[in-house]
């Protein structure tokens, strides 16, 4: 009897366990196996929906650069522009050339005299450079070469000498709605859905660069250039989100990298069209409008399983997730429809969903919490100022501005893949350290060529592009690790959003070439070497459980020495019972249970095994303690 009462009081334990483990929520990392981790339908979705909804975001990033090309220009005398000579002939009469070199005309000068009372008497004018004539400003505006330049923002509305500081303003607009755009719209994508998100997106940057092209004044054209910024980059992020949600753990790395080659391709693409069209208006119609044929996804564009399943949308998730199993010729498992519907009653019970946020002072409470947030966030800006700052740098060097920006483009992909080959093998501190440092010697190794040398610069330049691009594929997910789990969203958010703010300082240091071609160059990379050896200071995350409190947080690298600068993560060898399509078998391979182990405490520590092995996938986008993914982590 004994024995009896004691089975029997084991097995309501097993069935209480039982209860507590199917009310558990659905993890649909757990489901897509079942139904599919990158079938058909993740495949057409990513490359017939997905990765083509890359291109607007870098051609309207990016076009403004050739819409603002600055021609040779002097000052304009309009009675000598009413006769018949060339523009050399009125340069020759009209404008001073520079002291220090008797080949170059001034920019900004032209010689004080009646010219009208000159014409009239016909007096001769002495032309010896030597002689001293009193000089003036531009009174009457500018002349433009239009040999190569035929039309630009610049030519347009004037902005040389006293107004060249303008141009530059434009791309500080650009970077300053970017930074409002992706709050805004990540607040829009949380709340709304990702799939509203991206028309309204979508629209705000057709409008924006509608504007663009036929603004007739130059604060109108600023105007114009933030409504721009504000899609950008969301108007990227939103469909890459739902790439990632639909596809399983283990393909999320391939996503990741794919989007990334399909951006850069985008820039690839952009200077042909830039070199094929050289009036900014129809450029900046050719970049944007095309894209109005993106309004078809409405019929094809799923909505995130994950963001119907937070807002307790239990039909539309059921009908996307029986979509998803029935394309990729699978079964969606019954028992998950019924627990859903059983958690989505439990809500309604509860007064709905209630979101969890986590406040940014948590980030700063800690002493190691608090140094590793400012190390992050420092390399975070390093890396994001200088590689932005590189991607408009581009057009200025080299003898062919299109064919400089097309390398500087092409060398991100094979610096991708590299990442994405060496992370699990290597870790990810040294790669980051070593990129951005390398990065940075290349950069500021320019300075010791000489001025005519462009060829060389440019091949220095391409060299550092290509490493300072690794660095900023690597600093997101090794920010994800460092992160405990319940911080993961604030924190990323903030490293994000204050590497942003570099941004705007960007385009004031490029400015800078304007009177040292190498000036920037040299910033940029000091820049970057900086943020590099900052790095080593940060723990290795490779092998390493991600911590998931504040308090494992504060423990994790509170140990550092200086020895673990020179310790790279080892090499874990996963077999094939560990990948994610095997998750079954990988179960029937654990241990067997001990004599007096419940069989559902089994199943407990199976399921924190997959969340273990889930923290092996290197670019896995990280999410928030609900386990969602946020737009506004992402910038």
């Amino acid at each position: 009897m004994k024995k009896n009462n004691k089975e029997t009081a084991r097995y309501g334990t097993q069935q209480k366990l039982v209860s507590e483990t199917n009310d558990d929520p659905i993890d649909l990392d757990d489901l897509l196996p079942k139904i599919g981790e990158f079938g058909l339908y993740q495949k057409l979705l990513l490359w017939l929906v997905c990765l083509p909804a890359c291109l607007p975001c870098g051609f309207c990033a990016f076009n403004q650069l050739f819409m603002t090309d600055v021609p040779d220009h002097w000052c304009k005398v309009p009675e000598l522009m009413e006769l018949n000579l060339t523009q050399l002939e009125r340069k020759v009469l009209s404008i001073p050339r520079k002291a220090d070199d008797n080949t170059t005309f001034e920019k900004c000068l032209r010689y004080s005299l009646n010219w009208s009372e000159v014409l009239q008497t016909r007096k001769p004018i002495a032309m010896d450079s030597n002689y001293n004539y009193s000089v003036e400003p531009c009174l009457d505006g500018h002349e433009y070469d239009t040999s190569e330049v035929e039309s630009s923002v610049v030519i347009d509305f004037d902005l040389v000498c006293d107004y060249e500081l303008y141009p530059t303003l434009g791309l500080v607009a650009l970077n300053v709605g970017g930074l409002i755009g992706v709050y805004c719209f990540g607040l829009l994508n949380d709340r709304v859905g990702r799939k509203k998100s991206f028309f309204a997106c979508l629209t705000n940057l057709l409008v924006g660069s509608i504007m663009t092209a036929y603004a007739q004044t130059y604060w109108f054209w600023v105007l114009a250039r933030t409504i721009v910024g504000l899609s950008i980059p969301a108007v990227y992020q939103i469909p890459f989100i739902i790439s990632l949600e639909l596809a399983g753990p283990n393909y999320r790395s391939f996503v990741t990298i794919m989007t990334c080659v399909f951006y850069t391709l985008g820039l690839i693409l952009l200077s042909g069209v830039t070199y094929l069209l050289r009036d900014w208006r129809s450029l900046s119609l050719a970049t944007s409008v095309p894209f109005i044929s993106y309004y078809l996804y409405w019929f094809f564009l799923p909505e995130s399983p994950r963001w119907l399943l937070l807002k307790g949308k239990l039909e539309e998730a059921n009908e996307i997730l029986k979509s998803i199993a029935k394309v990729n010729d699978k079964e969606l498992p019954e028992e998950y429809t019924t627990k859903l519907h059983k958690q989505v009653l439990e809500q309604k019970e509860k007064g709905g969903v209630t979101e969890k946020s986590a406040s940014v002072f948590a980030l700063c409470r800690t002493p190691n919490m608090r140094l590793k947030t400012c190390l992050i966030t420092l390399n975070w800006c390093a890396s994001e100022m200088v590689y932005v700052g590189m991607c408009y740098y581009g057009p200025a060097l080299g003898s062919n501005q299109y064919m400089s920006f097309f390398l500087s483009s092409a060398v991100e992909i094979p610096s991708y893949v590299i990442c994405w080959l060496i992370m699990d093998r290597v870790g990810r501190r040294w790669p980051l350290c070593l990129s951005m440092i390398f990065s940075g010697i290349f950069c500021m190794i320019t300075v010791l060529l000489p001025n005519d040398a462009q060829t060389e610069t440019l091949v220095l330049y391409l060299i550092s592009k290509c490493f300072i691009s690794a660095s900023f594929l690597i600093i997101y997910p090794y920010a994800g690790e460092l992160y405990p789990t319940e911080l993961r969203g604030v924190g990323i958010g903030t490293s994000a959003y204050i590497g942003g703010l570099g941004l705007i300082v960007i385009p004031f240091i490029n400015y800078l070439g304007s009177s040292n071609l190498v000036l920037p160059l040299l910033v940029m990379g000091a820049v970057s070497v900086v943020g590099g050896i900052t790095a080593l200071r940060l723990p290795e995350t490779l092998n390493c459980p991600m911590p998931q409190t504040a308090e494992e947080g504060e423990e994790f690298g509170k140990d550092w020495t200086y020895k673990d600068c020179f310790v790279c993560g080892e090499q874990r060898k996963v077999t094939d019972s560990e990948s994610y399509e095997n998750l079954d078998r990988l179960e029937l391979k654990q241990a067997p249970l001990a004599d007096d182990e419940v069989p559902e405490l089994s199943n407990l520590r199976r399921s924190s095994m997959r969340k273990l092995v889930r923290q092996a996938s290197v670019l896995e986008t990280q999410r928030d303690i609900d386990g969602n993914i946020k737009m506004t982590y992402w910038f």
